[in-house]
C-alpha cells in the first residue's frame, strides 16, 4: 500500500438545474453516450454533432450540424446554445486540441488536453513515457527510417513482428505479422507507400507478445484512477478469430478472465503509474484512460493506450454504469473521483456485436435500408447506431460499421444469446456480424469454473458486503451489557453491567406486515426499519420492560446490497432511538421463495425488567381508572392490506398527490410514515408507578388491544372526539366505505399507545407526556355488564367525518402570516418573481400578495427579454420592474451575477421562477437555496423536464397537474411545497390538457407562495420540507 497526495489544479465545473450537452462524433460509441448522458435528470437536451440516424430526435437527443473541426466557431456556438459541456467521443479531435481550446474560451469540455493526448496519437511517444515510468510492455524499436526499422526485425534476438504506424490511423494501423519478411513489408507499406498517410511518418516495431488480449479502462482526474470492469474486443472480422482485422466486430464485458487480485494489479502498475508518470511531466491526464493489454505469463503488458471510450467497448461498459454518467464526469474534472468513485452493476454480463457492410473492411456499398429496429428494442435489447443516415423512407447505412446491437443479461451466455437474437431480428441484406462474441470467456468459465453456490441464486460475497456495511451502524448501537459487535455465533448481554438487580427477562417479535409491498413499489426502504422495532419495542414496553437488544431477519430471493443495506441502517438507526443494542441478525437469501425485489422482515427484541416493576398490575386496575391516549404517527405498521385493496378499488396509485396528509405528499409517502417508538417516553412514567396499564395499539386496533392489558370484569368507555384522528383514517372511512366498527378493530385510528391511570395521577402523567408528545385523556374504565362490548368508542364516525386538521386552502390561517384585522402592522416577505414572457402566473401571484392577509410583498419583477407582456403586468400593478437580457452576457455566470446583484439591491428574501425560461447556474441556486420557487406542470417527480403535457399523454395516466416545488440544481428535484392534481381526460390533446394546468398552476402558485412566505413551510439542512406547527 502506498499514500498518494494531490491537488486539483484548474477550473471546477458546476452542473446547471437543466445542463445541455454536446457529444462530439458520429459512431456507435457516441450513441451510447448521448443515451446514458440523456439518463441523467441534470440534462435537459444532448445534442451529437455530427450525429447518426439513432441520435436524430430521439427523445432528449438530437443532432446538430455545428463544425467540431473549428474550435473557435464551436466555442461560439457553445456559448450561444447555453451548452454547458461538450464530451468528446473520437480520438482525432482530442489530439487536435479540442479539450484546451473550449476550455481556453470558458466551455468546459471533458477529455484529456492535446499533450496528454499523446499517448494514443503518438504510438513512439507512448512507448518511450512507459520506458520512462516502469510500465510493462513489449520491447520495441523506433524508426523515421525504413530500412532501419527492417534491420531491427532481422537482428532483434525476440520476434519482432508487430509493426504500428506512429500516428493515428483510425484503429487499423497495427500489423500483425507472420515471419520477418511480411514485418519488413509491413515497414515498407506504411512508409514508403503511405498505407495510413502522415500517421505512418515514424513506425514502431515491437515484439510479438503471447497471450489474451484485454481492455482495461478507467476515469482520471489527473491523480485518482477508476477503474470500469475489463472488457474484450473482437478485432478480426470472422467468428473463431478469423478473416481480416477490423476497428471492431464486438465486445462483452466483465471479463472473467481478470480476477479481481489482477484488476488490482494493473491498477497500480499500469494505470496508475501512467497517470501518476503524466503528472509529474506536467501532463494532468483527466478524462477516459484506455489500456490495451495482453495477459502474458509475466504479467499483463501494455499493447498501447488510448485516450477515450473504445468502440466497441463503450456500448457495453456504459450499460453496466449504475451511476449518472453527468456526475461521474463533472467529478472527473474536478478531481473528486477519490470521494465519488463511480457505482456499477455487479451481477450483470453486457454483449454488443457489430453489424457491419458487406466488403468491410474493405469497400462497401451504402444506402441499404435497414427494418426491424423496434422490434429488436421490444426484445429489452439497445440498439447502438454508427453508420447509419435517416431518409424519408427509414433508416439505411452510411458505413463501414454499420450497428451494434448490445444485450445485458444476468450472465455472459444469456447476454449473446439475445444479442444474436436481436441481430438476426433485423433486415439488413448481406450484413456481415459475428456469432462467437466472447467465446474466449465462454471457454474460461467452461475450463475453470465448476457448479458454484451462487450458481444456484446465493451470492456469499454480497452477504459479506453487507456485512461489511452494517458492522459499524451495529457498533453504534453499543449500550451498558453489550458491546454491539457483530461477526459470533451469538450474541451476549450483561444484565448486572446494565443495572438489574432482579430481572425479569420479556421478549417480543413481529414483522411490519404487506406494509414491505408498499416500501417495495416506492422504492422507499429506508423507513421500514424504524417500523421493524417500534412493532417490537412497543410491545416489550406493555410489561414494564426495558428495550435492551435487537435481532432482525431479513430473507430475499437476491440479495442487492443497497436495498438490504438501506433497511438493516433503518433499524440500526431505530435501535439508537429505543436505546436498545442491534446484537445481531440473519440474511437469508432464498432463490425461488421470492420473486425479485421482494424481501421479508422479522425482529426480536429483548428487554427486562425488575420484578416489582412487571406491567399489567391487574390488581391495581380500578373502575373509574382514566385512560391517557399517545398520538400515532399515522397507520404505524398494521392494516395495510385492507388499504392496499381501498386504494385499488378508488384507483389510486402510490405515485398520486395523497388526499390526506400534507400538501405535496403522495400516497406512498404518506403510508410510508414511520411507527412512533415510545420507549424514551414511556419509561421514565412507567417506572414511575404511576401507570397501572399500558396497551400497544397494533394489530387488532382498539377494540382488542386494551382489554388485553385489563382485568375481565372491567370495560373501556373511549370518546373520539377528545383526540386528533389524523386524515388517513377519515379518508379511509369515507373513500374506502369503511364503517366505524371496521376502523376500530383494524387500524389505531390515530392513538399509537393508551395508559391506564388513577384519576388522581392522570394531569401530572398527561403533563410529563405532553412536553415531548401529544396525548389526551381519551376515555376511562367502567363495570362491564354481562353480555357487554369489552370496548366502546363514542364519537367515533362524527370524528372520522370531521373536517382534516390541515386545510391546503389559502384561507387557513398560518403562523406568522398577518391575519386577523387588516390594520394590523407585520413585516412581508420581500419577493421578486422572474419571468420571460407573458406572465400569467405573475399575475396570480400578484393577485394574491394584494390581499391584506396576505404575508408577501412583491417588490420586483425581472424579464431576460425586453416588451413581454409580463412586465405591462407588473408595471400596472405598481412593481418595480427589470430587464437583464441574457443575450448582452458572454457566460451564465455573468446573467446570472448581474440578476444576483439586482435581488441584492432590491433586499429580497423570496424569489418566484414563473415562466422564467433560462438554466440558472449552480453557484446561483446555491446561494438562493430554500429561498428559490418553481412551479412544473406535473406532478413530480413524474414526467420531470420539458414536454411534460406530451409525456403524460404517451404514458397514459389518468391523473397530470402541477408542482411548485424549492429549487435544487438537479432539474425538478427540489423539495415540494403544494401539488394540485388535474383529470386526464379522454379526448385530451397538449393544448387542452395545458390550459387546465395552466388554472391549477394560478392557485397552487399562490398557495405555495403564502406558505413559504408566513414561514409556514421551509427548507432545511438536509434539502426536506420542515412545517412550523
Amino acid at each position: 500500500m502506498f499514500s498518494r497526495t494531490c491537488s486539483h489544479i484548474g477550473e471546477t465545473y458546476c452542473g446547471t438545474m437543466a445542463e445541455r450537452v454536446l457529444v462530439v462524433g458520429s459512431g456507435g460509441r457516441e450513441h451510447t453516450l448521448a443515451w446514458k448522458l440523456a439518463q441523467s435528470s441534470h440534462i435537459q437536451q444532448v445534442l451529437v454533432a455530427p450525429g447518426n440516424a439513432g441520435t436524430a430526435n430521439s427523445g432528449k437527443i438530437i443532432n446538430s450540424e455545428v463544425s467540431v473541426s473549428n474550435h473557435t466557431i464551436l466555442a461560439q456556438f457553445c456559448k450561444g446554445h447555453n451548452v454547458g459541456l461538450v464530451v468528446v467521443g473520437p480520438e482525432v479531435p482530442l489530439a487536435a486540441g479540442i479539450v484546451d481550446d473550449l476550455t481556453a474560451a470558458g466551455v468546459p469540455c471533458f477529455g484529456p488536453s492535446a499533450k496528454a493526448a499523446q499517448l494514443e496519437a503518438s504510438k513512439s511517444f507512448s512507448k518511450a513515457f512507459m520506458e520512462r515510468h516502469g510500465i510493462p510492455t513489449a520491447r520495441y524499436g523506433s524508426f523515421t527510417d525504413p530500412q532501419e526499422a527492417c534491420n531491427y526485425i532481422r537482428m532483434a534476438d525476440f520476434p519482432a513482428l508487430v509493426v504500428k504506424a506512429s500516428g493515428l490511423a483510425a484503429g487499423k494501423g497495427v500489423i500483425v505479422a507472420r515471419d520477418q519478411d511480411e514485418a519488413c513489408q509491413a515497414v515498407m507499406d506504411i512508409m514508403k507507400d503511405r498505407a495510413f498517410g502522415a500517421a505512418g511518418e515514424t513506425v514502431v516495431v515491437e515484439e510479438l507478445l503471447e497471450g489474451e488480449e484485454v481492455s482495461c479502462l478507467c476515469f482520471s482526474d489527473g491523480c485518482t484512477v477508476s477503474l470500469m470492469p475489463p472488457a474484450q474486443d473482437h478485432k478480426r472480422l470472422q467468428d473463431g478469430d478469423l478473416g481480416p482485422n477490423t476497428g471492431g466486430m464486438g465486445a462483452y464485458c466483465p471479463t472473467p478472465q481478470v480476477s479481481q487480485e489482477l484488476l488490482q494489479q494493473i491498477r497500480e502498475t499500469v494505470l496508475q503509474k501512467t497517470v501518476d508518470g503524466m503528472r509529474e511531466e506536467g501532463t494532468p491526464y483527466r478524462g477516459v484512460l484506455y489500456a490495451g493489454l495482453m495477459l502474458t505469463k509475466q504479467g499483463p503488458k501494455v499493447l498501447e493506450f488510448n485516450c477515450r471510450f473504445g468502440d466497441p467497448e463503450c456500448q457495453v461498459l456504459l450499460p453496466l454504469l449504475k451511476s449518472d454518467l453527468y456526475e461521474v464526469i463533472l467529478d472527473t474534472m474536478n478531481g473528486k473521483l477519490a470521494s465519488n468513485a463511480p457505482v456499477w452493476h455487479q451481477d450483470s454480463s453486457a454483449v454488443t456485436v457489430v453489424m457491419a457492410s458487406a466488403g468491410y473492411p474493405g469497400s462497401y456499398k451504402k444506402g441499404v435500408e435497414i427494418t426491424g429496429l423496434s422490434q429488436v428494442q421490444d426484445m429489452g435489447l439497445q440498439v447502438f447506431h454508427a453508420g447509419t443516415a435517416l431518409t424519408e423512407g427509414g433508416v439505411i447505412s452510411s458505413g463501414g460499421r454499420v450497428l451494434t446491437i448490445t444485450a445485458v443479461r444476468s450472465s455472459l451466455e444469456e447476454a449473446l444469446q439475445a444479442a444474436n437474437k436481436g441481430v438476426a431480428a433485423i433486415g439488413f441484406p448481406g450484413a456481415v456480424y459475428r456469432r462467437d462474441i466472447g467465446h474466449r470467456a465462454i471457454a474460461h468459465l467452461t475450463q475453470h469454473r465448476g457448479l458454484t453456490y451462487k450458481d444456484s441464486g446465493v451470492d456469499i460475497a454480497a452477504g459479506n458486503r453487507l456485512v461489511d456495511v452494517i458492522k459499524p451502524l451495529a457498533k453504534a448501537t453499543a449500550r451498558a451489557g453489550c458491546n454491539a459487535e457483530l461477526g459470533g455465533f451469538a450474541g451476549l448481554f450483561d444484565l448486572k453491567a446494565a443495572g438489574f438487580v432482579d430481572p425479569i427477562l420479556v421478549s417480543g417479535t413481529d414483522g411490519v406486515g404487506t406494509k414491505l409491498k408498499i416500501a417495495q413499489a416506492c422504492g422507499q426502504h429506508a423507513g421500514l426499519g424504524q417500523d421493524l422495532v417500534a412493532m417490537c419495542v412497543n410491545d416489550v414496553l406493555a410489561q414494564g420492560a426495558e428495550p435492551l437488544f435487537f435481532l432482525d431477519y431479513f430473507s430475499c430471493g437476491s440479495l442487492d446490497v443497497d436495498v438490504a443495506a438501506l433497511v438493516v441502517g433503518g433499524i440500526a438507526k431505530a435501535c439508537e432511538m429505543a436505546g436498545c443494542a442491534l446484537l445481531g441478525g440473519e440474511t437469508a437469501e432464498m432463490p425461488g421463495v421470492y420473486a425479485a425485489g421482494e424481501y421479508d422482515l422479522a425482529g426480536f427484541c429483548v428487554g427486562a425488567v425488575e420484578r416489582g416493576g412487571l406491567l399489567p398490575r391487574l390488581g391495581d386496575i380500578a373502575e373509574g381508572d382514566l385512560l391517557i391516549g399517545v398520538a400515532s404517527s399515522g397507520l404505524h405498521s398494521n392494516g395495510f392490506s385492507l388499504v392496499r385493496k381501498v386504494l385499488e378499488q378508488v384507483g389510486l396509485s402510490y405515485s398520486c398527490p395523497a388526499p390526506f396528509g400534507r400538501p405535496g405528499q403522495t400516497v406512498g409517502e404518506v403510508l410510508l410514515t414511520p411507527t412512533k417508538i415510545y420507549s424514551r417516553l414511556l419509561l421514565p412514567i412507567l417506572r414511575s408507578r404511576a401507570v397501572k396499564a399500558y396497551a400497544h395499539i397494533t394489530g387488532g386496533g382498539l377494540l382488542e388491544n386494551i382489554p388485553r392489558v385489563l382485568p375481565q370484569h372491567l370495560a373501556v368507555d373511549l370518546d373520539a372526539s377528545r383526540w386528533s384522528i389524523p386524515p388517513v383514517f377519515s379518508w379511509l372511512h369515507k373513500d374506502g366505505g369503511l364503517r366505524e366498527e371496521e376502523m376500530a378493530r383494524t387500524f389505531n385510528c390515530g392513538l399509537g399507545a393508551v395508559l391506564v391511570v388513577s384519576p388522581l395521577d392522570a394531569q401530572r402523567v398527561l403533563r410529563q407526556l405532553q412536553a415531548h408528545e401529544e396525548a389526551w385523556i381519551v376515555g376511562s374504565l367502567a363495570h362491564k355488564q354481562p353480555g357487554a362490548e369489552p370496548v366502546v368508542v363514542r364519537n367515533l364516525k362524527h370524528s372520522l367525518n370531521a373536517e382534516p386538521h390541515y386545510k391546503g386552502e389559502l384561507e387557513v390561517e398560518q403562523n406568522g402570516g398577518c391575519h386577523g384585522d387588516s390594520s394590523t402592522l407585520c413585516k412581508r416577505t420581500r419577493v421578486a418573481v422572474l419571468i420571460s414572457g407573458t406572465g400569467t402566473n405573475l399575475q396570480a401571484l400578484i393577485e394574491q400578495a394584494k390581499r391584506p392577509s396576505s404575508s408577501a410583498e412583491i417588490v420586483l419583477v425581472i424579464s431576460n427579454r425586453p416588451g413581454v407582456q409580463g412586465l405591462k403586468r407588473a408595471s400596472l400593478a405598481g412593481i418595480q420592474t427589470r430587464v437583464v437580457d441574457h443575450k448582452l452576457y458572454g457566460s451564465r455566470a455573468e446573467f446570472d451575477g448581474t440578476i444576483d446583484r439586482v435581488l441584492e439591491e432590491f433586499r429580497v428574501e423570496l424569489v418566484c421562477l414563473a415562466g422564467f425560461m433560462r438554466m440558472l447556474t449552480g453557484t446561483f441556486v446555491k446561494k438562493w437555496n430554500g429561498k428559490l420557487l418553481n412551479i412544473h406542470p406535473s406532478l413530480l417527480p413524474s414526467f420531470k423536464g420539458v414536454n411534460a403535457q406530451k409525456q403524460a399523454l404517451q404514458a397514459g395516466v389518468r391523473v397530470s397537474g402541477c408542482t411548485v416545488h424549492f429549487v435544487a440544481e438537479e432539474v425538478d428535484a427540489g423539495a415540494i411545497i403544494v401539488q394540485e392534481a388535474v383529470p386526464v381526460l379522454a379526448n385530451d390533446t397538449e393544448d387542452s390538457l395545458s390550459d387546465r394546468i395552466h388554472e391549477a398552476e394560478h392557485r397552487a402558485f399562490p398557495a405555495a407562495l403564502e406558505l413559504v412566505s408566513s414561514g409556514t413551510v421551509r427548507l432545511d439542512e438536509d434539502g426536506h420540507i420542515t412545517w412550523k406547527s
